[in-house]
């Protein structure tokens, strides 16, 4: 019995032997093209990386030669530290972002990972040569407009290297470590180190260029905000309601947004009733607020709305409209 079952099998797997073989072939195929798809994806990613960090290093290069060096305003952070050794000693400041932003990128290496180093010493030496070998003429005597426009070309600078996966300014690793072994956020710590930056900076040189220098500071910050972050600001919004359906409709038609629907439990009463329900989940740009909530008052004025900002999304219905005919 067991000998005719064998002869079956063998039987099946002859006959079957040209399917096997072309599902073989289609699966070669498919890792193929996967391997291709994924290269393609590197390879462009590397390749958009290396522009931002190209422009960046231009842009700091052009803001701090152009403005800040030449008017000797310093700014906050390891580029400030560079800026008021240089005024101080007569060191070159390519010199000096190379050495001062070495102990970061180690730090880097240790807590963020090998990639992000490497990328980070490029871009810092890279920003070294092109203050080394290109001369941006100066623009302007002007103290305001060299506060405000040397600050934003260097935070331009520093955002786009911060897009493309790495730093100009090492400050920002520095409070990462040091975040996670005390008790203090990351922006508590970048504005400790700018305090003993500007006040060494008014002790030193002289309460105007500090002062004009925190000017420059401000300047900086808001632009990197605005390079990173981008010009939308987005609001993730969690609804609970009992007619989740209804609004899950009018997200999806009205404001012709995508959404996440997900099971939760609702609680409440002295004895901690709970009841099922779902939630729905969207993300929406700051000027789809008003409507959104004038939409969910019409179906539901009880619905329990959760508000929160979202610094930046991808994939999804969030940047790109659907057509509507």
């Amino acid at each position: 019995m067991n000998f005719i079952w064998k002869e079956i099998l063998l039987l099946k797997l002859w006959r079957n032997k040209g399917s096997l073989i072309d599902i073989d072939k289609n699966q070669s195929s498919y890792l193929l093209a996967k391997s291709i798809r994924e290269l393609r994806i590197t390879f462009f990613s590397y390749l958009k990386d290396f522009f931002y960090i190209l422009i960046g290093i231009i842009s700091a290069a052009f803001g701090l030669e152009s403005f800040l060096l030449p008017n000797k305003f310093i700014d906050g952070g390891a580029t400030g530290i560079s800026l008021l050794t240089a005024e101080l000693f007569s060191i070159p400041i390519y010199i000096l972002i190379v050495l001062i932003n070495i102990p970061f990128i180690i730090i880097g290496y240790h807590v963020i990972g090998k990639q992000f180093a490497i990328k980070a010493s490029l871009a810092i030496l890279g920003l070294a040569a092109a203050l080394a070998f290109f001369h941006f003429p100066e623009v302007t005597k002007d103290k305001l407009l060299v506060a405000v426009f040397g600050g934003i070309f260097l935070g331009a600078g520093i955002g786009l290297s911060v897009r493309g996966g790495a730093v100009l300014d090492g400050t920002e690793v520095l409070a990462i470590f040091l975040s996670r072994r005390f008790a203090a956020t990351i922006g508590d710590i970048i504005t400790l180190i700018n305090i003993f930056i500007f006040s060494a900076a008014a002790y030193l040189l002289s309460v105007e260029t500090a002062l004009y220098s925190m000017l420059t500071y401000l300047a900086a910050s808001r632009t990197l905000d605005f390079i990173i972050v981008g010009v939308e600001e987005f609001t993730g919004v969690t609804i609970i309601s009992v007619h989740s359906e209804k609004i899950r409709l009018m997200i999806a038609e009205k404001l012709g947004r995508g959404l996440t629907v997900y099971k939760g439990k609702r609680g409440y009463g002295k004895h901690g009733y709970t009841r099922d329900t779902d939630i729905v989940y969207t993300v929406i740009t700051r000027l789809e607020i008003n409507k959104l909530n004038t939409e969910i008052e019409k179906i539901d004025p009880n619905a329990f709305v959760v508000m929160h900002s979202v610094k930046d999304t991808k994939g999804g219905m969030i940047k790109k409209r659907p057509l509507h005919h």
